[in-house]
């Protein structure tokens, strides 16, 4: 029972009617956290960025110093110049209250995931590419006849490239992203490697662009595959067989 519910999913059920297990529980639960927390990240981190569009390298910035490159759009506050006569409402206030809260809830709900997902083997049995698997080749066909319908060989299963650009988002890109400023304001010595505050910054800034074109390709490519089963399987575990996109 662990299994299918806490645990991995199981295999496919034997009538062909039946409901089957997909995604395991705290998959389900730790994936709907982590989307509201960066959904609140994206939007109130909008709102940080057009307060000051402005970027550095090193550990000081401010508007008397030249950035290492500006976005090209009014500030919401006045003594920023961005060269429009104009100036955006300012909800940096309780933007950044709340982009620091979801970033915490983000930290926690991925540590709680890390930590299952390698005692339970949830990785290396979901994630790691099988040996053999991993080839430009094989990367290749799933880019031109499976994109995003996973394993068709073993269904609830990841294709190679899914596996890939997981194990990067999970391991790579979302702990830069909350290495950054999110860390920063508790240990800052620890970005002291990454050259200092505004460095921080400017690779939070970089990171959060990675991470939302995968969320754009990641729902679209939900859509393309059936959207109905994708958010049934996310949200109950269960998919009815035969009904998967090939």
């Amino acid at each position: 029972m662990a299994d299918s519910v806490w645990g991995e999913p199981v295999g496919v059920a034997e009538d062909a009617g039946r409901v089957q297990p997909r995604h395991a529980a705290l998959v389900r639960v730790t994936h709907w956290i982590t989307a509201a927390a960066f959904l609140a990240l994206l939007v109130t981190g909008i709102g940080i960025t057009i307060s000051h569009p402005r970027f550095y390298w090193g550990e000081t910035g401010n508007v008397h110093m030249k950035p290492l490159f500006q976005i090209p759009i009014p500030a919401s506050r006045a003594s920023v110049p961005t060269g429009y006569k104009f100036t955006m409402p300012d909800f940096n206030g309780w933007g950044r209250y709340l982009h620091f809260q979801s970033a915490w809830a983000a930290v926690l709900t991925g540590a709680v995931y890390l930590v299952w997902g390698f005692f339970s083997g949830h990785f290396r049995r979901n994630l790691l590419p099988a040996p053999g698997t991993f080839s430009w080749s094989a990367i290749g066909e799933v880019i031109r006849h499976h994109l995003g319908a996973g394993d068709t060989a073993n269904p609830g299963r990841y294709n190679v490239l899914q596996r890939i650009t997981y194990l990067t988002v999970v391991f790579v890109f979302f702990p830069l992203v909350v290495w950054t400023p999110a860390i920063a304001s508790v240990w800052p010595v620890l970005v002291s490697s990454l050259g200092g505050q505004q460095s921080a910054r400017t690779i939070h800034f970089f990171d959060s662009i990675l991470l939302t074109i995968f969320l754009v390709v990641h729902v679209v490519l939900v859509v393309r595959s059936g959207f109905r089963n994708r958010m049934r399987e996310m949200i109950t575990g269960n998919t009815t067989p035969g009904k998967e996109r090939p």
